[in-house]
């Protein structure tokens, strides 16, 4: 039975402005079965990172004149299969823009990209964006992790902190929206602020990563930290300067 207004002098209804988070797919390429490959390793190695998520698609950078198409149709199917749902595109020719129209895609010109999330390793045939509004710090209990992480397992905390009470073995990857704490060894991969939260931070008790991620600025091993902080307690952490954004790592006294 539907509800009803007992006042018939009031609208059914009330329209509002309202925000909606997105992700932009940058599009570096129109293989599509190209795309499809790499967005399946990247997910396959971060199940669950996208939960139905919409998604604006973005062809500014293929330079697409008149002359030249997309197959939308095929890439909004493996967007779908991907847990992904296309919503706008970006940077659409009149043709293309009419042709996604009618796939019920809106124009998104007007949405602004704001810097890359790392998903795992980095990847180049494609580059996903961060939400297009500012996320804030997550509000919900961190999730606690209280055994060692093994070679090829993977923690995820979504819109929360992650704290682990254990060691995280090489080959292993823990992945937080928020804060990242590790009391034991830190070996394999650490993702913090996967979805564009500068303020997030990574913390161990020993410091030897195979990977530190914050907001997608990534450090790797071939990249050897610093004496002061290799093994040692340290802390990971977003620094801004005139040259962009890079992760400082520092040595916690006690």
């Amino acid at each position: 039975m539907a509800s009803v207004n007992e006042d018939s002098t009031l609208p059914c209804y009330d329209i509002k402005s309202a925000e909606l988070s997105l992700v932009s797919l940058v599009l570096k390429t129109t293989d599509i079965q190209m795309l499809a490959a790499a967005l399946a390793q990247q997910l396959g190695e971060s199940p669950g990172f996208f939960d139905h998520d919409p998604v604006v698609i973005d062809v500014t950078s293929l330079g697409l004149t008149g002359g030249e198409t997309l197959d939308l149709t095929d890439l909004t199917s493996v967007l779908r299969k991907n847990s992904l749902v296309p919503v706008a595109i970006k940077g659409a020719h009149p043709a293309l823009l009419s042709m996604a129209k009618g796939l019920g895609l809106v124009d998104g010109s007007d949405a602004r990209v704001r810097r890359s999330v790392t998903l795992a390793e980095p990847q180049e045939q494609m580059a996903v964006s961060q939400p297009t509004t500012p996320q804030p710090e997550p509000q919900q209990t961190a999730l606690i992790v209280d055994k060692p992480l093994r070679s090829g397992q993977q923690v995820y905390a979504k819109g929360r902190d992650l704290i682990v009470l254990a060691m995280v073995n090489a080959g292993a990857e823990v992945i937080a929206d928020g804060h990242i704490h590790v009391y034991g060894a830190l070996r394999g991969k650490a993702i913090a602020g996967a979805r564009g939260n500068t303020q997030a931070q990574i913390f161990a008790l020993v410091m030897e990563p195979e990977l530190i991620s914050i907001a997608g600025v990534y450090r790797t091993s071939e990249n050897p930290l610093p004496k002061d902080v290799l093994g040692q307690v340290a802390q990971v952490c977003l620094q801004s300067g005139p040259d962009g954004d890079k992760l400082l790592i520092t040595p916690l006294k006690s």
